[in-house]
């Protein structure tokens, strides 16, 4: 792209040194070569004499996890999508799908297939039909036309991927019943719902004989013009479905250092994008007392992870900030051990900044990013923050910590004051931050909470048009009340059970300086959604909205 700075990178673009607390090098794989061997260089150094103390930690890198057998950075089918100008029923794919509204009938080339007459309308009805050609073709209703959207669309291509599975049909068709939007909409929901994640599994059990593996091509029949949004769509949610992998991997793999790791491949697969990582050392330099705080009870380095991406050269940078608990036992202030296990997904909002991260960079989005993750472990031990002490965050302020399993708050103010110092006039930030908003919401929607109209405005824009839906939540001053501290200038957690999401939001913009913010909660919908084309499990929610996000800001010129 036009105006990119070239950039080195690290050999193989993985971080394999095992790192120590006391030694917490920071590195990057931009800049020139012999900076970057300068800093490779330094790390053996710092790795060598850490491993030679006698409570020297094991490597903490990815090559620890080789263990695992069959693991891969993305388990997803690799599916590719062709735009084919051809009748939809001179298809050659192993199904095709076609979806009649209650106001239309049949295609004319289908009405005298066997079975016909009994095709149902009704929106998620199947009919199954075999003329002469294609072979099989699927008829889905979709209901009354003026009900049909984009996530209808999303939905009834989540039902032709469950057929293509069950008849193990590698090519997938449809004949796309909208224009643009909905071939886009199609696209997305096809390989969402192909996602599986079984890469840890030793065999295959009778579960996964059940179905196929599902398409790994589709043909969008009568989607001309649809070419552009298309494109976007299949790179967006490819990335979610990366970040799906992050989100479901267990927390013995997926630590702070295996998404540092993640950072440096993705550098490594673009000239847009440098990569940086702050250690121990450098973030107790600067004053980030949250993310260390939140550390100190863990045998895994606090990290803060960086990316750079250069699209529109002199432009300020548009912020993401992405919350990465690896694991969230609650520290001191214990969680209950039901559903401790899924607290592996408390990283989600970091799975989902990095891999939006490289789908723009993959789109070469024209604007600027600057994308930070603050990667830590909650973990209770004899070094961990309790209840009652008192940090300083970045900004110089200080927090007394009431409930140390309100630590998302503690990394993010720090994450957040750091984004802004650098440069982003306006930060969006992504974290599955308070059990509130699941009970105010559900999975239906994220919260959104800011202090900018126009940015909020165009976060709600983004969700509605991908599918990844927000809600505005109020940000008074009587929320922020209730985050004074009495011994401190703020508290980490109201002592009242009143508005929990407002208060975390309320606590986060003391940290934001002087940038437009838009903060989402994204507790209730980054896990078990439910939804036809995401089903169970890690969703991947926010890579598409922010994807979107970064897409309606390059067109528009908003971050310059």
């Amino acid at each position: 792209m036009p105006g990119h700075r070239p950039s080195c990178r690290t050999e193989c673009g993985r971080w394999k040194e095992s790192r120590s607390r006391t030694s917490g090098s920071s590195w990057s794989t931009g800049g020139c070569r012999r900076r970057t061997e300068t800093l490779q260089a330094r790390r053996r150094g710092l790795a060598d004499a850490a491993d030679q103390r006698p409570n020297a930690r094991r490597p903490q890198g990815p090559d620890r996890h080789a263990r695992v057998p069959g693991y891969a950075t993305y388990t997803g089918p690799p599916v590719q999508v062709s735009l084919d100008p051809s009748p939809a029923q001179d298809s050659g794919a192993g199904l095709l799908c076609v979806g009649v509204f209650d106001e239309a009938s049949p295609p004319e080339w289908l009405r005298e297939a066997p079975g016909a007459a009994d095709v149902r309308t009704s929106f998620k009805k199947l009919t199954m039909l075999r003329p002469p050609s294609p072979e099989r073709v699927l008829v889905i209703g979709l209901g009354p036309v003026g009900d049909f959207d984009s996530e209808r669309a999303r939905v009834a291509a989540s039902l032709g991927v469950r057929q293509a599975q069950r008849y193990g049909a590698s090519r997938l068709a449809w004949q796309v019943p909208g224009g643009a939007p909905i071939a886009a909409a199609i696209t997305g929901g096809t390989i969402l719902a192909a996602y599986r994640f079984n890469s840890l599994k030793s065999e295959r059990g009778d579960d996964d004989e059940s179905e196929g593996a599902g398409p790994v091509e589709l043909i969008l029949h009568g989607a001309d013009g649809a070419d552009e949004l298309v494109a976007v769509a299949r790179v967006a949610a490819i990335a979610a479905n990366r970040a799906r992998d992050l989100q479901n991997l267990p927390a013995n793999i997926a630590d702070p250092d295996y998404l540092a790791a993640r950072a440096a491949e993705i550098a490594a697969g673009s000239e847009a994008i440098e990569a940086e990582v702050l250690g121990p050392a450098q973030l107790a330099g600067l004053g980030m007392g949250g993310l260390i705080s939140v550390g100190d009870g863990s045998a895994k380095d606090p990290l803060l992870i960086v990316l750079r991406y250069t699209g529109q050269p002199e432009a300020d940078p548009l912020g993401i900030v992405g919350k990465a608990v690896t694991f969230d036992s609650g520290g001191i202030s214990l969680k209950p051990s039901a559903s401790m296990h899924e607290m592996k997904m408390d990283m989600s909002g970091g799975a989902a900044a990095l891999e939006a991260t490289a789908a723009i960079a993959e789109l070469g989005l024209e604007l600027n990013l600057l994308t930070v993750v603050p990667a830590v472990e909650n973990m209770p031990s004899g070094s961990a923050t309790r209840p009652g002490d008192v940090i300083t965050q970045l900004n110089g302020k200080t927090v007394e910590i009431n409930n140390t399993d309100a630590e998302g708050r503690l990394i993010l103010a720090d994450a957040l004051t750091w984004c802004a110092r650098e440069g982003a006039t306006q930060i969006v930030d992504l974290a599955t931050l308070t059990g509130a908003v699941v009970v105010a919401l559900g999975s239906t929607h994220a919260a959104v909470i800011g202090n900018d109209d126009a940015l909020v405005g165009a976060v709600e824009q983004a969700g509605a048009t991908v599918g990844e839906l927000v809600w505005r939540l109020p940000l008074h001053a009587e929320y922020k009340e209730l985050m004074k501290g009495t011994v401190a200038d703020l508290t980490n957690a109201a002592p009242k059970r009143k508005a929990g999401s407002i208060t975390a939001a309320a606590f986060l913009e003391e940290f934001i300086e002087d940038a437009r913010w838009a903060h989402i909660d994204i507790a209730g919908t980054a896990w078990d959604v439910g939804r036809p084309y995401v089903g169970r499990g890690a969703s991947g929610y926010g890579v598409r909205l922010l994807v979107e996000l970064a897409r309606s800001f390059a067109e528009s010129g908003e971050t310059t």
